[in-house]
């Protein structure tokens, strides 16, 4: 792609989160959601494939629509309440739209359908954006809204993505759809603590990130798309293979791991709020994803390439890949969880 074009793109992608991020008028946030959706459409229909494309049509399908949703849902409200403020959402039936058009967004189950499909068609650079910085602007108005939410809709969301994230990841095969349905269960771990808790939905989407960036940069440094690909690196790379095993089950949320901690605290405030069915139900749907982790981790790191794989093997050359952003980023999915009473004060 054109350095130019890259450029605008990049920053229109930053000026339609911005936006998001500083509005609390219904219709500059909508502007910034749609920043933001056309902004990556250029990236996506970028690689001139038939399933890129498909993909992208998908994407911009499933956007606009949630998008259209918004906007009504707003209009709605603005005509009954006769205010534009994102603040004074007063009409319930504007909230449920409006909270079902964001999930729609972000991927929450049952309206997941597509990102499996149009992650499945991107590249993995392209990916990791559609997976991390496309959340953060409807993430960045459901923070705002989390008061006005409605936590009986709030709930069975998050509990029905993280089953279904954990089940539908069972099966599959593509490094690219386990990632999409990794994202679709970490989405419902977030969503069903944001109207008790919101600080821990930011810590959950921040350690989120950090362990998806991680994953990303290492499948694009193994140039993996197939778990059959992946079961060579172990023997080109030890040490690779390893930051991938521990940051896939951080993923997971095994303890000791970073990723235990949100979950640990999420289930914590549950019963805290007597919520224990759903708690129960959350703790026993997170080992559904752990267990497709832990099949992914196994053949990472614990299988021999096989000699009669159906595929080219890749030369063993030195890698351009810059390193230090990934051993950043594995880090601290590794190690942050004996930080918890500093980052459990700093957000009180």
């Amino acid at each position: 792609m054109n350095p130019t074009t890259l450029i605008i793109i990049i920053l229109s992608l930053g000026l339609g989160t911005t936006l998001t991020f500083i509005g609390s008028h219904w219709l500059l946030l909508w502007m910034g959601l749609e920043i933001n959706t056309l902004a990556i459409i250029p990236m996506m229909i970028h690689q001139h494939h038939p399933r890129a494309v498909e993909a992208t049509t998908k994407y911009f399908i499933t956007q606009a629509t949630a998008s259209a949703l918004l906007l009504f849902a707003s209009t709605t409200n603005a005509w009954i309440t006769g205010q534009w403020n994102m603040t004074e959402l007063l009409n319930p039936t504007s909230t449920t739209l409006i909270t079902i058009a964001l999930a729609l967004k972000i991927g929450l189950a049952p309206l997941h359908f597509w990102l499996p499909e149009v992650l499945q068609g991107l590249n993995l650079t392209t990916g990791l954006i559609l997976s991390t910085w496309q959340k953060l602007a409807p993430f960045a108005i459901l923070f705002q809204l989390h008061p006005l939410l409605n936590p009986n809709l709030l709930i069975p969301l998050g509990m029905l993505s993280t089953i279904i994230g954990g089940w539908g990841g069972l099966n599959q095969t593509q490094l690219r759809k386990i990632l999409a349905y990794s994202s679709i269960a970490n989405m419902g771990w977030m969503i069903i603590i944001l109207h008790y808790n919101p600080n821990l939905t930011q810590l959950n989407l921040i350690l989120y990130i950090i362990m998806t960036l991680t994953t990303f940069l290492l499948f694009n440094t193994f140039n993996s798309t197939k778990i059959n690909s992946i079961a060579s690196s172990s023997s080109k790379s030890p040490l690779l293979s390893t930051m991938a095993l521990t940051t896939l089950l951080s993923l997971g949320g095994l303890p000791p791991l970073s990723g235990f901690m949100p979950k640990w605290l999420i289930l914590q405030e549950l019963t805290k709020q007597n919520l224990t069915t759903p708690a129960t139900i959350m703790a026993i749907a997170a080992l559904l994803s752990l267990f497709f982790y832990l099949r992914l981790s196994y053949t990472t790191t614990l299988t021999m390439n096989p000699n009669s794989l159906n595929m080219s093997s890749s030369w063993r050359t030195k890698t351009t890949h810059p390193n230090l952003l990934l051993t950043m980023t594995a880090s601290l999915s590794i190690l942050l969880l004996p930080l918890t009473p500093t980052i459990l004060t700093t957000m009180t």
